[in-house]
């Protein structure tokens, strides 16, 4: 029994090798038999301008351009209506990019009355402003009106040009008037929001005769509520010659310096009241003891504040 069990075992081993010795011969041959110079081992070449030409890339015939890149724009590549199938935006107005549209503001930024050491007056302080985000328009003016008369005014007539974020910088003409005798300046000078949102404006002027001046004036918003609004101010002129005729020294000429408490009904909307300290220096101080003026006064004021 044991002896047919060896003769099997062998019979069946014998068979797998001959199997395998076989097909190994038969993949061998099929191998030798191929023909390898009908191969094509080249990349495919790219496609060029020409061979693109023919392609319909758009299922109505629409050929693709000869050039893909390069070359002349067409004549109405800017215009929106030659790629967009006749559709245009009916009735919503067209987006705007930026300084595109023109834009305009009149702010009345004081607009009080006056209680002094010697009289009650009434001032303004109004600016306006039109143009686009770069390039505006600037109107200005400042003045005192007692006694149904203007005792002193300022106007300017600006272009102002943007430098920077929150920055301007601003060119015109200035004219004084009012009881003293009018001058002309003109005007260059930055305006905008220093650091910590101090709203800043500093300028210089050149008039006739080889005068000159500088105004600052400087003023912070400090928010108790969102409606309530505590506004430190402080204002300077320097003056280069002295001027007997308006009555002005040379060097810091006055200094102002107030606060004011504004409730705004709407933010394009509010009334104040406040106080402030105005003082007289230099020259300018002994032409106002002279005509039996004060060098310095406190002042109360009430007002209101808009702009649209």
């Amino acid at each position: 029994m044991l002896k047919k069990q060896k003769i099997i075992l062998i019979v069946v081993v014998a068979f797998g090798i001959t199997f395998v010795a076989m097909h190994s011969a038969i993949a061998a041959e099929d191998r030798s038999n191929m023909d390898h110079s009908q191969m094509n081992h080249a990349a495919p070449a790219p496609a060029s301008a020409a061979n693109m030409q023919g392609m319909d890339h758009a299922g109505d015939g629409n050929k693709m351009p000869m050039s893909m890149q390069g070359g002349a724009a067409p004549a109405d590549a800017r215009d929106p209506h030659a790629y967009s199938g006749g559709y245009d935006f009916g009735p919503i107005p067209p987006p705007q990019m930026a300084d595109v549209a023109y834009m305009g503001v009149l702010r009345v930024n004081r607009l009080e009355r006056v209680r002094s050491n010697e009289n009650i007056h009434s001032n303004y302080d109004i600016q306006g402003m039109f143009g686009r985000d770069y390039d505006q328009l600037i109107f200005m003016a400042e003045g005192e009106v007692a006694d149904g008369k203007l005792q002193e005014a300022r106007t300017e007539l600006l272009w102002g040009h943007a430098l920077a974020t929150f920055w301007n910088a601003h060119l015109g003409l200035r004219h004084d008037s009012g009881t003293m005798p009018d001058q002309q300046w003109l005007t260059a000078g930055v305006q905008g929001l220093a650091p910590y949102w101090f709203e800043v404006n500093a300028t210089a002027y050149v008039g006739k005769h080889g005068r000159s001046a500088i105004r600052l004036d400087a003023e912070y918003d400090l928010l108790l509520t969102q409606k309530l609004i505590l506004q430190p101010r402080l204002e300077a002129n320097l003056y280069g010659k002295q001027d007997e005729l308006r009555a002005l020294g040379s060097g810091l000429s006055d200094l102002v310096a107030g606060m004011r408490l504004r409730y705004e009904i709407r933010r394009e909307f509010a009334f104040y009241i406040g106080v402030e300290r105005h003082e007289k220096f230099g020259r300018t101080a002994e032409y106002a003891r002279a005509a039996g003026l004060h060098t310095h006064e406190n002042r109360a004021v009430v007002g209101v504040r808009f702009w649209y």
